[in-house]
This record gives structure tokens, C-alpha cells and sequence, in this order.
């Protein structure tokens, strides 16, 4: 059974979304971010993908009050990105209640702190964000985009001990336009090991059957969601 993970992304303590990670393109839809939360575990869900677009964009973590006040009112399990930088940021993530961190940019601009982090913590917590406009890879809130390849990407962390990936296609993220189906399928005939986290263009729950018939273990779903594409009812199937 493949694992739903709401989202709830963080601007100035509020829920939005963004389209393709344009800051510009900023919908708020709750400015009470822990109510979103509570709303996810009354329908019976058990994970959240909390995202904190400021840190992201400023190079370091800014939303954590969001993070420990979802964390203290709900049972949640939390995996918490955007701008974990330094030891001190995951260690303020985890001790805010987090149980996951994901970490995008550092995995490039530090791997060394990546490769600590996963001995330190363990595998289990850590999740490789790869975000990816035409399979390179992109950091900084997605606001640059590198020469990396996705694939070499891959096989290179994943000698390190990651197993979790979370991939997201920023093209259609937002868009409600489908996932990657063949971005997945790919990666998962090159690294059978890896666990996927799929993200971005979910629309309805026929993307998440399809996502499941690749393999892919887990998804994201954000705008979905908040624009009633996919119901909280429709997902209990999933629970």
C-alpha cells in the first residue's frame, strides 16, 4: 500500500502553495498552519512533509515555531525541510519534534554534513531531497538549477546509506497536471533499493493508483488537496 504524506508549506508562518517553486505564484490557503495539521490527522493520517519556503530561500531555518507547535498539538510524523544548513539547524529540527529531516542543497553544496548527518542520525531519518528540472538537479528553494545529472545524483548518494528520496518534477509541481509516472519508473529500474517519495502534479486519486503500480512507495500531495482535487475521505482507502 502506498504511503500518503499530506504537505503543508510554510510562508511567513501561513499555508500556501506555489506553481513550478515560483515564489511569485504564492496562494495562501490557511493561515493557521496547525489547523491544517489537525485537519490531517482527524481524517486519519499519519505522516506530514512540512516545508519551510523562507529557510529554503534564505539559506537557513526560519519557520520553526510551525514545526514545534504541529509537533506538540499533533501526533504527526513530521519530516521537516527548507534551509537546513548546519549541525545545529538538524539538530533544532529534530529537537523540535521532527522525525525525519529532508535535506535538498547540502546534499551539493556540503555533502560532507550530508554524510555525517546519516551516520549520526541513521538512514531511516534522513531523506534526500532531489528536485529536478530536466533530470538536473536544482537547490536553493529551486531557484538554481546545476549541471548534475539526477541519475549520477542518485548513485552516488545512495553510496553514502540513503535510501530515501524524496523527487520531485518542479515542472509540475502546483500544476495538478499528473506526476512524472516515467521520472519514477526510471529511477527505480536504475536503483531497485531506493524508496521514492513522489512529488509534484498530483491531481486526483487515479495519479495515486498509477504512482502505486510503478512501485513508488510513498507520495506527496499538497494542492490536490487544498483545491479538492482529492478529498481527506477519498484517501482513506490508503490508511
Amino acid at each position: 500500500m502506498i504511503e500518503i504524506i499530506p504537505a503543508i508549506d510554510i510562508i511567513d508562518g501561513k499555508c500556501v502553495r506555489l506553481e513550478q517553486g515560483n515564489y511569485e505564484a504564492k496562494k495562501i490557503y490557511n493561515e493557521q498552519p496547525v489547523e491544517v495539521a489537525k485537519q490531517f490527522e482527524d481524517a486519519g493520517l499519519k505522516r506530514l512533509h512540512l516545508v519551510d519556503l523562507d529557510g529554503a530561500k534564505a539559506k537557513h531555518v526560519v519557520n520553526m515555531k510551525v514545526l514545534s507547535d504541529i509537533a506538540s498539538q499533533t501526533n504527526l510524523v513530521i519530516d521537516f525541510g527548507g534551509g537546513i544548513k548546519s549541525d545545529e539547524d538538524i539538530q533544532k529540527v529534530f529537537d523540535n519534534g521532527a522525525k525525519m529531516a529532508t535535506i535538498g542543497s547540502v546534499a551539493i553544496t556540503n555533502p560532507c554534513n550530508l554524510d555525517t548527518w546519516v551516520d549520526k542520525y541513521g538512514r531511516d531519518k534522513i531523506i534526500l531531497g532531489a528536485d529536478v528540472r530536466d533530470y538536473k538537479i536544482a537547490i536553493s528553494g529551486w531557484m538554481t538549477t546545476t549541471d548534475i545529472d539526477l541519475f549520477d545524483f542518485l548513485i552516488e548518494k545512495m553510496q553514502t546509506g540513503i535510501r530515501k528520496v524524496l523527487c520531485t518534477d518542479i515542472s509540475r509541481d502546483g500544476m495538478l497536471n499528473g506526476p512524472a509516472i516515467s521520472l519514477y519508473k526510471s529511477i527505480l529500474q536504475l536503483l531497485a533499493e531506493v524508496h521514492i517519495i513522489a512529488s509534484g502534479g498530483i491531481s486526483s486519486i487515479n495519479d495515486i493508483e498509477e504512482l502505486e503500480k510503478t512501485g513508488v512507495q510513498s507520495v506527496v500531495i499538497g494542492k490536490a488537496i487544498y483545491e479538492n482535487r482529492i478529498t481527506l475521505d477519498q484517501l482513506h482507502k490508503y490508511l
